[in-house]
């Protein structure tokens, strides 16, 4: 059929009709169908030709014309589409390179192959727009709780009908076994919202930790209001839950209002997250004791924290221990994803042991170092001392404290102490040259001869060698490998080198070697805190090189 014997205005009455049913712009549905006439008109005319359709807006008048652009002599190629400058001089008054030439063309009449193929290209620029329109709806709506109809079950995953498109929550993102029937209505959180070549992907989820803080947000209005705020959530879905909340007004309780009259706030969110138990604890600052509110309901003898390496040691009573672990783990679990600390956790008698262990072993330390009998032995633990290097290096005055201890006992227990760990890193500097370590290494600054031995034995036997360290592969430290915290142990690890260290120690190596200009490493200097204790030099421990100067 021809485009002029048909109802004209039918195009726009039918473009009305597909945008007002898929919810888009008529604009887009006008557009795609001038590009399927133009198709149409160009398997008709020629592929070649450039040729373009304009439907009038308000008459529906399908206007079909031929454009031909101006190039120079050397560029025409397309002798369809383009034309010189010498033949657009027939048509045009002072033709320029770049001008267009339009003329208009009969109308084509669509057989049934390019009906079909218009239509084709129609619904294709439908459903683009479409999926573009949906993107842009649910884009910043991530992170947020929509209600939903159950429209059906493919493969455990349930497709929600959520309005204006479709979702799909996951089997792994449903809480425990739940199962829903076609026509259900579930409230699910937004996970996600992705662009991909079949469309916009909306993923849901229950399982989400933020599912049950929004769920919170929409129960407690102090909540939503700002005055109390969730600092952290930790779910094991479907089972137990754990939520950190705190209150900028100090007249209002965080825990009580997040409850509610009679648990009517928290039952609210309970149910829908199919009986859920939900511990609400009270967040703070001060990390142990946050800790010791998340472990509720267990009670906390004491808790020692390690910053450095985001660890955390609590003592329990004896029959607290099971109640802070939790079946199968599950409190201590939330505890640590909680405060995003890994938690050991041991009982006052598995923590008196390990201390008796502990003083059993400096005991016997200072006793063969410093030949003296086991009381005084005992007498330097509890005072404190922990290693020869305390006793070697420490201010005489720490020494006299001690009972039956004068000037000279303390004058030949350092002495004492002193020989004996210069026995001991001279035996450590003869291993390490055995084991090919070379003067490089042994005599560079903030070394020991233990941990030119403990680089030895790593094969790091030369400053090269040590120059292409990293500071964790020295100092140790943490890596998170599939969402579990896994410990890197350092070379130097044992000798307590801080990452700082490791990281000075380093570059002070390149620079040696000229691998690193001490001029940029000025510039990072000066952008950091000139708060350096001097003192410190005065007891560290002696490097191989000092012990051969």
């Amino acid at each position: 059929m021809a485009i002029t014997s048909a109802n004209q205005l039918e195009l726009l009455q039918t473009a009305e009709a597909v945008a007002r049913e898929k919810m888009i712009d008529p604009g887009l549905v006008v557009e795609a169908m001038e590009e399927s006439l133009a198709r149409a008109a160009k398997s008709r005319y020629g592929a070649e030709m450039d040729i373009r359709v304009s439907i009038d807006r308000k008459t529906g008048v399908a206007n079909f014309t031929r454009v031909r652009t101006v190039v120079a002599d050397d560029d025409l190629e397309n002798y369809q589409a383009e034309l010189t400058v010498v033949q657009a001089k027939q048509y045009m008054a002072n033709p320029e390179i770049g001008d267009t030439y339009v003329e208009i063309v009969p109308p084509v009449e669509l057989g049934r192959i390019a009906a079909q193929s218009a239509k084709q290209v129609i619904l294709q620029k439908v459903r683009e727009a479409e999926r573009d329109r949906q993107y842009e709806e649910f884009k910043d709506r991530a992170g947020t709780i929509i209600n939903g109809v159950v429209k059906r079950e493919e493969y455990g995953n349930v497709i929600v009908d959520i309005g204006r498109g479709e979702a799909v929550l996951r089997r792994n993102e449903k809480i425990g076994r739940e199962s829903y029937r076609p026509n259900d209505r579930i409230r699910v959180f937004i996970k996600d919202v992705r662009r991909e070549p079949r469309g916009p992907q909306i993923f849901l989820s229950r399982t989400d930790p933020q599912f049950m803080a929004e769920l919170f947000k929409m129960e407690v209005p102090e909540i939503y209001d700002g005055i109390i705020q969730i600092k952290a959530v930790a779910r094991d879905p479907g089972s137990r839950a754990k939520i950190a909340v705190i209150s900028y007004d100090s007249s209002i309780d965080p825990v009580g209002a997040c409850v509610g009259m009679r648990g009517s706030r928290v039952q609210a969110v309970v149910n829908e997250l199919q009986g859920e138990k939900i511990d609400i604890i009270p967040w703070n600052e001060d990390q142990p004791t946050f800790l010791v509110n998340a472990l509720q309901p267990a009670e906390v003898t004491k808790v020692v924290l390690d910053e450095e390496a985001e660890r955390i040691e609590v003592v329990v009573p004896d029959d607290q221990l099971s109640l802070a672990i939790g079946r199968r783990g599950q409190n201590v679990r939330l505890a640590s994803q909680l405060t995003g600390l890994d938690i050991d956790i041991m009982t006052e008698a598995q923590e008196s042991e390990r201390r008796q262990k502990e003083f059993a072993e400096r005991t016997g330390l200072f006793m063969e170092a410093l030949d003296v009998d086991e009381f005084f032995a005992q007498l330097l633990v509890s005072e404190g001392f922990t290693s020869l290097e305390e006793v070697a290096y420490v201010d005489v005055d720490e020494l006299l404290v001690i009972d039956g201890v004068d000037e000279g006992t303390a004058g030949e227990l350092q002495a004492r102490a002193r020989d004996h760990l210069e026995a001991l890193n001279t035996a450590a500097l003869e291993k390490a040259r055995g084991m090919g370590a070379e003067d490089s290494l042994i005599d560079f600054d903030g070394l020991t001869p233990q941990m030119v031995v403990a680089l030895a034995e790593d094969g790091v036997k030369t400053l090269e060698d040590f120059a292409t360290c990293a500071d964790w592969e020295l100092a140790g430290g943490w890596t998170t490998v599939d969402g579990q915290r896994v410990k890197d142990t350092g070379l130097l690890e044992t000798f307590e080198v801080s990452l700082e260290e490791a990281q000075r120690m380093v570059m002070t190596a390149r620079v040696q070697l000229g691998w690193v200009d001490p001029a940029d490493l000025e510039v990072e200097a000066d952008e950091e805190d000139d708060d350096i204790d001097l003192d410190e030099a005065d007891t560290a421990e002696p490097t191989a090189k000092d012990i051969w100067a």
